[in-house]
C-alpha cells in the first residue's frame, strides 16, 4: 500500500461472505491490519453453525454490482432488499479516525469518508451495521 502511506485515517479491507447453507450474506469491513478469523466471527454473530466462507463472485456481482477484489461497504447502495448484513470493525467508527478509506466500487482507487458520513450513508441504504471488535 505505498500509495496510502500518507493518508490520515483507517484503511479498510472488505470480505464478502456467505454461510454454508447459502441463506445469509455478510459484508465484513475491518481495518486492513486486522486479522479476521471466520470461525470466531461466526460464534460472535451467533451463527456458529453456519460456517462462514467466501461467497462466489457471481453472488457479489448480483447483490453488490462489484467483482472480486472490489468488495466495499459503498456497494451496499445496490443491495436494495437489504439481504447483505454488514459487520463493521467498531474501530472504524469509534477509533477517533478523521477518515475511513474504502474502494469506490473499484480496487483501482480509494476514497475517504468521515466516520459520521459513513454511518449516515449506511443508514440511508437501510444497513444497520453490526459493530464488532477485531483486535
Amino acid at each position: 500500500m505505498p500509495y496510502l502511506q500518507e493518508v490520515n485515517g483507517a484503511i479498510t479491507k472488505n470480505l464478502f461472505l456467505k454461510d454454508k447453507k447459502k441463506k445469509s450474506l455478510w459484508l465484513v469491513s475491518v481495518r486492513h491490519d486486522r486479522q479476521v478469523n471466520l470461525n470466531d466471527l461466526s460464534k460472535k454473530l451467533n451463527s456458529g453453525s453456519c460456517n462462514l466462507r467466501f461467497a462466489d463472485e457471481a453472488i457479489m456481482l448480483e447483490k453488490l454490482k462489484v467483482g472480486q477484489g472490489c468488495a466495499t461497504a459503498l456497494a451496499l447502495l445496490f443491495d436494495k432488499d437489504q439481504s447483505v448484513r454488514l459487520v463493521l470493525d467498531q474501530d472504524l467508527v469509534q477509533g477517533g479516525h478523521d477518515h475511513v478509506y474504502f474502494h469506490p466500487m473499484t480496487n483501482a482507487a480509494t476514497m475517504g469518508l468521515h466516520p459520521e458520513d459513513l454511518m449516515r450513508f449506511l443508514k440511508e441504504t437501510g444497513h444497520e451495521p453490526i459493530l464488532e471488535s477485531f483486535n
